[in-house]
């Protein structure tokens, strides 16, 4: 079993990138529907009071630290992660891999047209990637047995690989949570904005800013209206680790 590192009340896997693109190929090699977690402050806070989010991701089968708030947290306790593992990282390094040894890919989500930019942008790097389908669903759909019956028949039918969910968290760990075990595929992995970043729609933060944790502040200046409150509620993590510290002293 990995060593895992706690905060507040999800535990992470204390893996490098280069580790969890290993780790989520040996998952897909098992041909079952895994599910991969990438927290971020967002989610350390929402744990605190969402008890179905908290067994999500103690159910997961790897749980990697997207946030830099995280890893700073994990430094400040001397209980260090070896780096940051974005989900917007995580996934094209997938499918590089995936391209690299045949196996298939189905991106689920972003707005419409974004999957078949996102597709068509990956194969640009990776003519070998083999995309088994892709498919954005209309706003409510996870309130929707019959539609999301159908969005499992399409991945199904597809078998692919990985899935790419990116519908938005926590409603892609929980519709992952509520279905995986009626899909016959690989691995599933939330990625969030990420099927946007890749077909361009929504332009990533550069990666001196993703290196020193202020990605944040790029995506709030992009949307304020819908981001400036979320990121005023994450400053909860301070005294999520001040507690975490206080307790590890004791």
């Amino acid at each position: 079993m990995r060593e895992r590192f706690r905060l507040g009340r999800l535990s992470l896997d204390r893996l490098s990138l280069s580790e969890a693109v290993a780790a989520a190929l040996a998952l897909a090699a098992e041909r079952r529907a895994a599910y991969v977690v990438t927290p971020n402050a967002d989610h350390v806070v929402r744990a605190e009071t969402d008890d179905q989010f908290v067994a999500i991701c103690a159910g997961a089968d790897l749980v990697v630290a997207d946030g830099m708030p995280i890893v700073w947290a994990s430094r400040l306790l001397a209980d260090p992660l070896p780096e940051r593992v974005a989900g917007s990282d995580l996934m094209p390094a997938l499918c590089a891999a995936a391209a690299a040894q045949g196996l298939s890919v189905f991106l689920l989500g972003g707005m419409p047209g974004e999957a078949e930019l996102a597709a068509a942008n990956l194969r640009r790097r990776h003519p070998a990637l083999v995309v088994g389908g892709l498919y954005c669903p209309p706003f409510g759909f996870e309130n929707d047995a019959a539609e999301c019956r159908r969005i499992v028949d399409r991945i199904n039918a597809a078998a692919p690989a990985f899935v790419f969910v990116g519908v938005g968290s926590p409603k892609q760990e929980k519709w992952i949570a509520a279905w995986r075990h009626e899909l016959r595929c690989g691995v599933l992995l939330g990625i969030g904005i990420t099927i946007a970043f890749l077909a361009g729609t929504v332009k990533r933060a550069p990666v001196w800013m993703q290196k020193t944790g202020t990605e944040w502040l790029y995506r709030m200046v992009q949307e304020p209206k819908r981001l400036a409150k979320r990121y005023a509620h994450d400053l909860s993590i301070v005294a999520i680790v001040w507690r975490e510290r206080r307790s590890r002293r004791r």
